[in-house]
């Protein structure tokens, strides 16, 4: 272990950057919280993650951003946007499973040291409904995106934690829910802290 403590970098969208929340209510950032007080040393996460982007446009700003050194950990959400702008499943796996490369390579080629989050159903919230989209469509697209990001994550070694039915059981309800009814508050992204603190701790043990 460094003197400074671990090194964690998360990549991914709106849901890493925690879109209309504190920076302390971000997942990843409540992620470190948690690890530490379990006694496990981390430096801040350093978040490669925008509002908006799909698997390409984070794979493009992996480029920019040009992470350096080895990392301690490295978490993976992405392909909300892949499925929002009408992407298919074959495009995104096959970006998916580039950026889940990269993100080993992060972690010194270690498939262990990453963990990789599931793609939440946005589809019950308030701005789909008013959005009048069709919320068993938006479900089932998703439930296709993820079972393609979980059978690369199985084949590669990479833990998988499945937020998405915690995004079904509670994604209409207000206190769940940032300012703008779409995106999760604090409180929904504590609930995918504790399924992904596990991982995180096999991760690093």
């Amino acid at each position: 272990m460094h003197g400074q403590g671990l090194r964690y970098l998360a990549l991914g969208d709106s849901y890493t950057i925690g879109e209309g929340v504190p920076e302390a209510g971000r997942w990843p950032v409540q992620l470190v919280q948690a690890l530490r007080a379990q006694g496990i040393a981390l430096q801040p996460p350093q978040i490669v993650a925008t509002t908006g982007w799909t698997s390409e446009e984070l794979a493009a700003a992996i480029d920019a951003a040009a992470p350096a050194g080895d990392y301690d950990l490295v978490s993976l959400g992405i392909g909300v946007n892949d499925q929002y702008r009408g992407r298919s499943v074959d495009q995104y796996r096959a970006q998916f499973a580039v950026l889940l490369e990269r993100a080993i390579g992060f972690a010194s080629n270690r498939p262990a040291r990453v963990l990789v989050l599931s793609i939440p159903d946005w589809g019950l919230t308030p701005f789909a409904i008013a959005q009048q989209r069709d919320g068993a469509a938006t479900s089932a697209q998703i439930d296709a995106f993820n079972a393609a990001a979980h059978a690369l994550c199985r084949a590669r070694g990479v833990a998988f934690v499945d937020i998405t039915p915690l995004s079904r059981a509670h994604g209409h309800q207000a206190d769940m829910l940032a300012g703008d009814g779409l995106h999760p508050s604090p409180a929904m992204y504590a609930l995918w802290t504790a399924l992904a603190l596990p991982a995180a701790r096999n991760a690093l043990a």
